[in-house]
């Protein structure tokens, strides 16, 4: 998922936020739900946003669900710009692009 922080605000790309399906999967409505339970700011087409304070349940999920198997890393792996320095918090979880 594109990612990137701005005043210590993580933001991750709309198009990159998982979409709930009414009929889809198990795991990856509830992942929608994890995610948008701990978001700071989580709006229809637009970017979602999570507060530092909540960085830490965030990377324990994203890790969860990556170690599930059942999520591609495409899925739970952040994906920062090039230039950007991330937090020590969520580098087990993050890449650049």
């Amino acid at each position: 998922m594109r990612a990137r922080i701005e005043d210590d605000i993580l933001k991750l790309h709309q198009e990159d936020v998982p979409a709930f399906k009414k009929q889809g999967s198990v795991v990856r409505n509830s992942y929608f739900w994890a995610l948008r339970a701990i978001a700071a700011h989580a709006p229809y087409a637009q970017d979602w946003e999570f507060d530092s304070e909540v960085w830490v349940a965030l990377e324990r999920m994203l890790s969860a669900f990556t170690n599930s198997g059942y999520l591609g890393l495409r899925e739970t792996l952040l994906e920062f710009p090039p230039q950007a320095i991330i937090p020590d918090v969520l580098r087990s979880v993050s890449t650049w692009e």
